[in-house]
């Protein structure tokens, strides 16, 4: 199946992980661990997983504060582990299960670390929100798991340390972001042919609008996607097109093609996941519903292909497929990110750090959605005023881990600076919120 998987330390494409082992390519069921498993992502997952029951045994599940839906998915799969945030969850948990299932139940980060690396399971979906992804994806990677990758940030904070992580232990990289899916794809058996990678974005919904116009819309405005259902953080990421900002970051480093490489194209009928563009002109696409199960069912099962995962596409009816190009003067959101991969220096993480602020501030009602945007950048700025010069903020670990016990504390220790630079730029956003956004 090595023509299915996109090259490995190519010149023109050098993907992040080797493909998995012929062993785990064949072997069903699949047995796996769902971080996040109550989230869209991670329903959705379940969702394949309850059509073809056949196909795979749930080791673990997991969610943050949502015990009851938990509780549920538990009690339907019975899985041996279960991870919650903390300990007030873990006693409303406990109440709620009955009392003939007692499954062992993780707390916290490093209990999402531990779920992702249980040894009865070979695979691990890592689809937590935001930065709370980075631990499990880190861990399952440690340990060498096939990672089935939902959670974008993993890359947009520590994408160099995950690529070499992999490389030190044989673990694999499946893409689930629909855009990401798509571009794996359209790489079996090209991928040295590749001259550019083609995200494509919904534009949201405030596709066409200026930024005057933007300037003072509410919550229930920008969650109002017009053709996928998703959580609220990734909602309004689309709608400041951040989360597409956040792509070009994770094309950058599951890939490994030159930023230069990457483009991003408004496609309002979200029907063409994403492109490639081949250096004879060429160009492939994806196409298929907007159903996540699509790249879901794609990943969890590789190299197979399960039917009936979704309705199929009538091309007779499809209509026009359309293309425009981004306004990037309306949607700064998306030059940010770019900037951020360019001066590098822990800025990715300084970027989400502050998207993420910010955007839990928008909800609250507590920021325009104009403040979004401004409060990111002066955050950027803030961060790339401390900065000695562009150096790597995640030095390689080739040739500084000696063992496996070394390289686990050569990982906490970024791990560690990670996480306290994300939250000092949690803070300088809360911050410049409470003294003013537009005068911070």
């Amino acid at each position: 199946m090595s023509e299915l998987w996109p090259g490995r330390n190519g010149p023109n494409v050098d993907y992040i992980s080797f493909q998995p082992p012929l062993a785990w390519q064949t072997s069903f069921p699949r047995k796996i661990v769902l971080l996040g498993s109550t989230g869209s992502i991670g329903r959705n997952a379940l969702a394949v997983v309850e059509r073809n029951p056949g196909l795979f045994s749930v080791q673990g599940l997991s969610c943050a504060t949502n015990a009851q839906l938990l509780v549920e998915q538990a009690v339907k799969y019975r899985p041996p582990y279960l991870a919650v945030a903390n300990k007030e969850v873990q006693a409303e948990l406990e109440d709620l299960l009955p009392a003939n299932y007692r499954p062992k139940i993780f707390v916290g980060r490093d209990g999402y670390a531990e779920l992702a690396t249980v040894p009865e399971a070979t695979t691990v979906l890592s689809a937590q929100s935001g930065a709370a992804g980075l631990a499990g994806t880190l861990a399952a990677a440690l340990a060498g798991r096939v990672i089935c990758l939902a959670n974008k940030e993993s890359l947009v904070l520590a994408g160099s340390l995950v690529r070499d992580i992999v490389a030190l232990t044989g673990a694999s990289l499946l893409p689930v972001d629909s855009e990401h899916n798509a571009i794996f794809q359209c790489l079996a058996g090209r991928d040295q042919d590749v001259e550019t990678i083609v995200l494509t974005a919904s534009g949201g919904p405030f596709r066409g609008m200026r930024a005057e116009q933007m300037a003072h819309m509410r919550p229930q405005d920008a969650l109002a996607h017009p053709n996928w259902k998703m959580g609220k953080k990734i909602s309004i990421d689309s709608a400041t097109m951040m989360n597409k900002g956040l792509e070009i970051i994770e094309a950058f480093h599951l890939y490994g093609v030159d930023r230069q490489q990457i483009e991003v194209v408004i496609h309002p009928q979200s029907l063409v996941h994403s492109l490639v563009r081949l250096r004879d002109g060429s160009l492939l696409a994806q196409l298929g519903q907007a159903d996540m199960k699509l790249p879901l069912a794609h990943c969890l099962t590789w190299p197979r292909r399960i039917p009936h995962v979704t309705s199929k596409l009538d091309l007779t009816k499809l209509g026009q497929f359309t293309f425009e190009a981004v306004d990037e003067e309306a949607f700064p959101c998306l030059a940010l990110a770019k900037r951020a991969l360019a001066e590098r220096g822990g800025m990715c993480v300084v970027l989400n750090a502050a998207n993420e602020a910010a955007v839990e501030l928008f909800l609250q009602e507590k920021i325009s959605f104009a403040d979004i945007p401004r409060l990111i950048a002066k955050a950027l700025d803030a961060h790339a005023a401390t900065l000695p010069g562009h150096q790597p903020f995640c030095p390689p670990l080739a040739g500084r881990a000696k063992d496996l016990a070394d390289l686990r504390r050569l990982v906490h220790e970024v791990e560690t600076r990670i996480s306290t630079l994300d939250e000092k730029y949690r803070q300088f956003v809360r911050a410049c919120a409470r003294e003013g956004a537009s005068t911070c």
